[in-house]
C-alpha cells in the first residue's frame, strides 16, 4: 500500500490521471488462449475488434477511494469506452442494425438505428446512470471538432449503452464527467485492446466473477470471403453456476466466493464487419450473438439488459445526402459462415474480459474475485479440453 500526506482531492485527481494516462498502452495481461482455453475459429492479428480495418476503442478508467460508501465521494469503480467505427477522424457513417435480447438496459439512439439503418459517431459505453452525461459529452466532443454532419446539420443521436455497476462503483456520484468522455475519444486506437476492469468495464461483474471489457475476432478463409468479425463486450451479466468455458461447468467447479447469488446485471456487444452488409443484415448479425452467450452458459435473466449492436465499414459514403448510391451486399445465402464467426467471437469475448480482469473491492468493502487462472486451467484438464 502506498502511503501519501497528499490532500484527498489532490489524491484523487492524481489518481485519475495515471488511470487515464495508463489506458493509451496496448493489452499486456494473458488472455483466454494463453491459458490454453480452446476456442474455434480463427483470429485476426490482435483478436480484436480492431481487426476490422479503421475500428478504433479507446477507454477512461477511473478508481479511487475505498472502505465505506460516501455518495459523491466514492469509493469509485467506474468508467467510460469508446469505439468509433471509422475512428475519430472520420465523419462517415456506417450501415448498422441493433437487437435487444432482454431489454432491461439502455442503448440510446437506437430508435434512429432502426429506421434509418445508419450508425452516426462513435457507440459509447458506460454505468448505468451516467448514460446521460456521456451522450451529451459526445455532441459537445463532435461540436467542438469542427463542421457539422454530412448533411449540413448540427445534429446528433448518439449511441451510449450501460451496465450497472452499483454494487463496486459509488454509481449515485455521477462521476463520470465530460472530460472523461473526451479522453475515451480523442485517446481511442487501432491495435492491441486493453481487457478486464477498464473503461465502462471497470466496476462491472460477470458470473459473479470480476467482469468488464472483452474483445475478440474472426477471419473468414478466402472461400467465404475474408472478411473480418469482430467483437467487444461490457460483461456485467450472470449467475456463477451457469458460466461454462469451451463447454466445461466452470462455474460449477470453482463456486467459491459467490458475488451475490442472482442474475441482476446485463451485457453490452458491439459487432463490427468489414463484409459489405445491409442494415436488416446487420440485424441479423446482432441477434446471433445470442448464441456466443449461450455458448458461455447465459440464459438471459430477467434483470438482465442484453443489447447489442452492428455495423459494416463497407460502403463508404453511403450516408452522403446527394446522388444515387451504388451499394455492395452479400447476398443472404452467403451470411453463414458470418453468423458463425459473431458466435466463436461473442463467446471469446466474454472469456477475454474475465481472464483479463482482477480482484477488486469496492463500496462498503464488497470484494468480487477475479477467475483464477489455475483453477480455470485445472478444471479444463480434468474435462479433457485444455488446449496446452
Amino acid at each position: 500500500m502506498i502511503k501519501t500526506t497528499m490532500p484527498r482531492s489532490l489524491l484523487t485527481r492524481v489518481l485519475l490521471l495515471l488511470c487515464m494516462t495508463n489506458l493509451t498502452f496496448g493489452q499486456t495481461k494473458p488472455r483466454a488462449r494463453d491459458l490454453g482455453v480452446p476456442f474455434e475459429g480463427t483470429p485476426g492479428a490482435h483478436n480484436a475488434i480492431t481487426d476490422v480495418k479503421g475500428v478504433e476503442v479507446g477507454h477512461t478508467t477511473l478508481i479511487s477511494g475505498s472502505g465505506k460508501l460516501k455518495v459523491g465521494e466514492g469509493p469509485v469503480r467506474t468508467g467510460v469506452t469508446a469505439v468509433l467505427p471509422r475512428g475519430k477522424e472520420s465523419k462517415d457513417a456506417v450501415f448498422g442494425g441493433w437487437f435487444a435480447l432482454n431489454g432491461n438496459g439502455e442503448m440510446t439512439g437506437t430508435t434512429w438505428v432502426e429506421d434509418s439503418g445508419f450508425v452516426d459517431g462513435p457507440i459509447m459505453i458506460t454505468n448505468t446512470h451516467s448514460v446521460g452525461v456521456v451522450r451529451d459529452a459526445v455532441i459537445a466532443w463532435k461540436v467542438k471538432r469542427g463542421s457539422p454532419d454530412m448533411e449540413g446539420y448540427w445534429w446528433s443521436l448518439p449511441v451510449v449503452a450501460e451496465t450497472w455497476d452499483g454494487f463496486l462503483n459509488d454509481i449515485n456520484g455521477f462521476h463520470v464527467k465530460p472530460e472523461h468522455v473526451f479522453h475515451a475519444l480523442d485517446t481511442a486506437h487501432g491495435g492491441a485492446v486493453e481487457e478486464g476492469s477498464v473503461g465502462g468495464g471497470t466496476g462491472m461483474i460477470c458470473n459473479e466473477f470480476k467482469g468488464g471489457i472483452g474483445t475478440a475476432s474472426r477471419v473468414l478463409d478466402a472461400k467465404s470471403g475474408g472478411y473480418t468479425v469482430g467483437v467487444l463486450v461490457q460483461c456485467n451479466y450472470g449467475r456463477r453456476g451457469e458460466l461454462r468455458i469451451a463447454g466445461v461447468p466452470v462455474g460449477k467447479e470453482i463456486p467459491e466466493h459467490p458475488a451475490y447469488g442472482e442474475d441482476v446485471g446485463s451485457i453490452i456487444i458491439v459487432v463490427a464487419t468489414d463484409a459489405p452488409l445491409i442494415p436488416t443484415q446487420l440485424k441479423r448479425i446482432a441477434r446471433r450473438a445470442s448464441l456466443g452467450l449461450g455458448r458461455d452458459g447465459s440464459y438471459s435473466g430477467g434483470g438482465s439488459g442484453d443489447i447489442f449492436i452492428a455495423f459494416s465499414t463497407a460502403n463508404p459514403g453511403a450516408a452522403s445526402p446527394k446522388g444515387i448510391h451504388d451499394l455492395k451486399m452479400l447476398p443472404n445465402d452467403q451470411l453463414d459462415p458470418i453468423f458463425l464467426a459473431t458466435v466463436e467471437a461473442t463467446e471469446e469475448a466474454v472469456i477475454n474480459a474475465m481472464v483479463a480482469a482482477q480482484t477488486m473491492t469496492g463500496v462498503n468493502d464488497h470484494t468480487v474475485i477475479a477467475l483464477p487462472h489455475d483453477r480455470l486451467r485445472e478444471v479444463l484438464k480434468k474435462y479433457n479440453r485444455l488446449a496446452k
